[in-house]
């Protein structure tokens, strides 16, 4: 049979069990706490690299390649086949304008001048020799002209005498006809002479002409020759500085092979090279940043080259100081070309941390939190990031690389 329960300890086991519900509460809440302070995202200050967002002025640059090399350099190269003699200024070296730098043997090439000469003499010799043969040839057919002349003066007065005999009746009618006919053959041989006169006179013209075209020829080559063998002494054209020299004594060499250079070191100019899918991005007159030693010098692109080679073109720039002391010769140089430029926007320093996308996951450091945030961003150079949103003045932003914890929203910074 059922007894009824008292009502203090129905109420006992009520209190009872709200007690027990409360701490598992309480002791679930506790574990959770535990697990998840266990297994949170920490980071300490040195393992980061932050920036702080301040409002400035914003480039967009391409990254590009640079060398440094002499605004005037004078490339000496050598005229004749030749044979290095002697080094007399060595690479380094200050040069002055007129200064010799080596000597070639040029004894082949002169043996080849004086054999020209005597060619040449022989060739005006020869003129000479045609030119009195033709004079003579022309003063025997004008002899032979004017004996022909004379016949013909005497035929003439010969029909004459015929036609006075035929009418004193001391002659025939055929003597008229014969004297009338020796006149004809007499003019007819005259007008062929003086056909062949003139034929002569041109013939004349053509030879002489001819030999004197090649004699110029020949004096030409002359003229030429001597005016290498000049060069041969190789002469500095302009002060400067020598920054390379054939130092091959005894090494032959061939007209047009490069034997010396010679820089004005008081002025420099930048080569750069890009890849040419940046090519509609190039133009005369951008502004490029030279960096050099973390130190840099603005300039200008003022000449793009047309050639593409392997997939890369090339520009010159022209710096705003081309005397300074960075420059050296041949010195590598890292190039940024500035394709657009925005005033007075929040911008933060470059790093890792930005990929080069539209949208980019950061980390804003507050109270030894950083929470992770989606920015849009704006022009970037290799110095600066523009940040459009999400942020504001004075917010320290985590640059370094953060892949490791992309999946983390917020990351404990411990000192």
């Amino acid at each position: 049979m059922d007894s009824n329960i008292e009502q203090h300890v129905v109420i006992a086991r009520k209190r009872k069990n709200v007690i027990y519900i409360f701490s598992g509460i309480v002791l679930l809440a506790v574990s959770i706490w535990c697990l998840r302070s266990a297994f949170a995202s920490t980071l300490t200050r040195s393992q980061i690299i932050t920036s702080t967002v301040e409002w400035g002025e914003m480039e967009n640059t391409v990254n590009a390649a640079g060398e440094v090399l002499p605004e005037f350099e004078e490339v000496i190269s050598s005229p004749i086949s030749a044979s290095i003699q002697k080094v007399l200024i060595d690479a380094g070296a200050p040069v002055k304008a007129g200064q010799s730098i080596l000597t070639l043997d040029k004894s082949a090439t002169q043996m080849e001048y004086s054999k020209l000469k005597f060619q040449l003499e022989s060739k005006q010799n020869d003129i000479r020799k045609i030119k009195l043969d033709l004079d003579k040839s022309f003063y025997d057919i004008k002899s032979n002209n004017a004996i022909k002349q004379l016949r013909i003066n005497s035929l003439k007065a010969a029909v004459e005498n015929a036609k006075r005999l035929l009418k004193a009746g001391g002659g025939t009618r055929e003597d008229i006809e014969q004297a009338e006919l020796n006149l004809q053959v007499a003019q007819l041989e005259k007008k062929q002479l003086e056909n062949e006169i003139s034929n002569k006179q041109q013939t004349m013209r053509l030879q002489i002409k001819e030999v004197e075209l090649a004699a110029s020829i020949q004096q030409n080559e002359l003229t030429e020759l001597s005016r290498k063998l000049k060069q041969a002494d190789v002469l500095a054209g302009r002060s400067g500085v020598v920054t390379w020299v054939n130092k091959n004594i005894g090494a032959a060499i061939q007209p047009g092979e490069v034997i010396a250079r010679i820089a004005d070191l008081s002025s420099f100019k930048i080569k750069g090279t890009i890849s040419d899918s940046y090519i509609d991005q190039l133009r005369n007159g951008m502004t490029a940043i030279i960096r050099i030693n973390d130190l840099q010098v603005r300039g200008k692109v003022v000449n793009i080259y047309p050639a593409v080679q392997n997939g890369v073109v090339s520009f010159d720039i022209q710096p705003d100081d081309r005397n300074s002391k960075l420059f050296r010769p041949n010195l590598k140089a890292d190039v940024f070309l500035v394709t657009a430029h925005h005033h007075h926007v929040l911008r933060v320093t470059n790093g890792p941390a930005f990929k080069g996308g539209r949208a980019e996951y950061i980390y804003v450091v507050k109270d030894g939190m950083a929470e992770k945030k989606l920015v849009q961003t704006g022009l970037s150079n290799f110095d600066y990031v523009e940040l459009k949103d999400q942020v504001k003045p004075g917010d320290v932003i985590i640059t370094s690389d953060m892949s490791e914890f992309k999946n983390s929203s917020e990351i404990k910074i411990q000192p």
